[in-house]
């Protein structure tokens, strides 16, 4: 038997819902508007930029961001279109390629990251109390630990 939503679990699941839309679509276009990127193309240059040697196998790439490997292929490919990541032949698999952060990569990462923190900040962490962030950290953690309970996205 289906547990339905009651009125007030509606309410709340569609805060949730809209509030993460909007938020990740506003951050999306102020990144659009300052840096010339999407939010998908500056989290690959995140994720490189903190791994080992700035490079990563695509294929941890695409799990590490929860993406399909075609869509980060296709993604990479876009990037190094612009110079920003280039592609390498995996040492220890032949098969395997590793996405590489390039210098103008990290320059361009750099430029982006101070006006994408501000967003963060202005459009999340400013709008919400200490009590109200600890809250958001917890059901976060909690919400992660539920759905990745292996840690993979983390």
């Amino acid at each position: 038997m289906t547990r339905w939503l009651n009125p007030e679990e509606q309410r709340t699941w569609r805060a949730f819902l809209f509030a993460s839309r909007a938020l990740l679509e506003t951050l999306d276009r102020e990144l659009q508007r300052d840096s010339g990127m999407p939010h998908a193309y500056y989290e690959i240059l995140v994720r490189l930029s903190e791994a080992p040697d700035r490079s990563m196998r695509m294929s941890d790439l695409a799990d590490s961001l929860a993406s399909s490997r075609s869509r980060i292929s296709h993604a990479v490919t876009r990037l190094t279109e612009q110079g920003w990541v280039r592609r390498e032949d995996c040492p220890t698999d032949r098969r395997g390629q590793l996405a590489v952060l390039t210098e103008r990569g990290y320059e361009v990462l750099a430029a982006a990251a101070p006006r994408h923190v501000d967003g963060v900040r202005a459009h999340l962490f400013d709008q919400l109390s200490p009590e109200q962030l600890a809250q958001l950290g917890a059901i976060g953690t909690r919400l992660l630990d539920h759905l990745d309970p292996e840690h993979e996205l983390r």
